[in-house]
């Protein structure tokens, strides 16, 4: 049985035959002689309100958000006539495009019924095209209006470190931030230090982002290169959410908050910036490149960042965050160092008769299956009551009523067994595949003549993850067989 929600909306100058308590008859009739369910909850009433903008009925905002639930807590929208969901053609083909697109939630009015024929499916296609142009132009002029409002000098972000939005939109100086600000151009420009360093600096002085967080190499950068220290306002209308400081879209305006840096400071510290940037290696590498079979792999136990390869002086592996000043514990530990534990690791798994000493993810597509079927159980639930319901309601008889119940019990009785099966078969595994895996990967890694890249994808089908810990220089492997 279906379940149905009820949306109702009448204006003050509309007539009686348009009233709640019409639409509302009108439609229970329609659900009880289509043996639609209708929850007493599901029922959204708008009344004295226009069908011009969605946003402006509470009613209907609130049955859309309940809509997007998952799952999808009914299967249709009834409404009295078309009009009644919404008299805003742009409001229409967008709510009736994501209730069907992405709920699968159908609206139906009980006076204009639209037959799935080859009109309709047209008629879908028009809706699906207008959404989208709708979309698209919507996009254009949102983002027009930023332009402009740029070039009118307004902010189009929150606040940038230094300062806070006051009334407005207007940014005004936080002295405590500001004197921050004023440290990193300070030492990048007279004391010549480099981005990791000023970060590190400012994070053992107990400063913190506007989130909270600690400054990095990349957050000071953005800090050094952002004009609004010096009274402007930048805003790149492309929506990228990348670092492009050369955008050539990127509008400079002139604004009319306070400066922190002088126009002499920014201006000397963007050359330096500059300069420093043709002395650097370029570090773009092929996509089928990799530098060690273990990138990606390894993490940092104090801040969870991956250790980065780097070939400084030995071949090491290093915490990320550590090298851009988010983390305060070197997690340093040299490639030969971390090549022997790991495949000694192996050697001991193989040599191992206990599987369970070992950390071992369960197989992802028997884990994903057991989840689809929960799932199906919860619906099944969902259903038993829904008939119940239906049942007090009058809607059915007991002898239906039984029939429905006795056909959603068998197949959750086979829902239920097909999971005791799959829980048994992971319980169950033989050792000697888990074994015999390990062992093909192990002899990849040690070959000569295997490329890093096909090491890399071949550790990966028996290692999630690996943890290392500095204190007490440990390594915690996580298997995924």
């Amino acid at each position: 049985m279906q379940t149905a929600a009820l949306y109702i909306r009448v204006s003050t100058d509309e007539q009686t035959e348009y009233s709640p308590v019409a639409q509302k008859k009108a439609l229970l009739e329609y659900a009880k002689k289509n043996r639609i369910l209708v929850p007493s909850e599901y029922i959204f009433i708008d009344e004295g309100i226009s069908g011009r903008k969605a946003e402006k009925r509470p009613a209907f905002m609130e049955m859309i958000k309940l809509a997007k639930r998952k799952p999808k807590p009914f299967d249709m929208i009834l409404v009295h006539k078309f009009d009644r969901f919404s008299r805003s053609r742009e409001d229409s083909v967008v709510y009736k495009s994501l209730l069907r697109k992405d709920c699968g939630i159908k609206v139906i009015s009980i006076t204009e019924q639209i037959e799935d024929d080859k009109f309709s499916i047209i008629l879908e296609s028009m809706l699906e095209a207008m959404a989208e142009y709708y979309s698209l132009n919507l996009s254009d002029e949102v983002k027009k209006g930023m332009t402009e409002k740029a070039k009118r000098g307004g902010l189009q972000t929150g606040a940038p470190y230094g300062y806070e939005v006051i009334e407005k939109g207007k940014l005004s100086v936080v002295e405590s931030e500001a004197k921050i600000v004023q440290y990193m151009f300070d030492q990048f420009l007279k004391h010549n230090e480099s981005f990791y360093r000023i970060a590190k600096k400012i994070n053992e002085m107990g400063a913190s982002t506007k989130r909270g967080k600690s400054f990095d190499n990349r957050g000071v950068e953005y800090i050094l290169r952002n004009p609004v220290y010096i009274g402007k306002l930048r805003w790149t209308p492309t929506g990228s959410m990348k670092r492009d400081f050369d955008n050539e879209n990127t509008l400079v305006i002139d604004a009319d908050h306070e400066p922190i840096i002088s126009l002499d400071t920014f201006e000397s510290v963007q050359e330096k910036i500059l300069s420093r940037a043709r002395f650097q290696k370029p570090k773009q590498r092929p996509l089928d490149e990799c530098k060690h079979w273990l990138s990606g792999l390894v993490r940092c136990s104090n801040c969870d960042s991956t250790l980065v390869y780097t070939t400084t002086k030995a071949p090491t592996f290093q915490c990320r965050g550590y090298a851009g000043g988010r983390c305060d514990i070197s997690h340093s530990i040299t490639v030969k160092k971390i090549e022997h534990a790991i495949l000694n690791g192996l050697l001991e798994f193989m040599e191992s008769v206990e599987m369970k000493n070992y950390n071992i993810r369960t197989n992802r597509n028997a884990d994903l299956e057991i989840e689809s079927l929960k799932k199906q159980l919860d619906k099944i639930s969902t259903k038993l009551e829904r008939a119940k319901q239906a049942f007090l309601s009058a809607v059915d008889t007991i002898e239906e009523y039984k029939a429905t119940k006795e056909l959603l019990q068998n197949e959750e009785f086979q829902i239920k067994a097909r999971i005791d099966e799959l829980v048994s078969s992971q319980n169950e595994r033989n050792v000697d595949e888990h074994k015999a895996k390990v062992n093909l990967v192990y002899n990849v890694l040690i070959s000569e003549d295997v490329p890093m890249i096909e090491k890399q994808k071949s550790i990966r089908t028996i290692i999630s993850e690996i943890v290392y810990n500095k204190s007490n220089d440990d390594l915690e492997i996580e298997y995924c067989l």
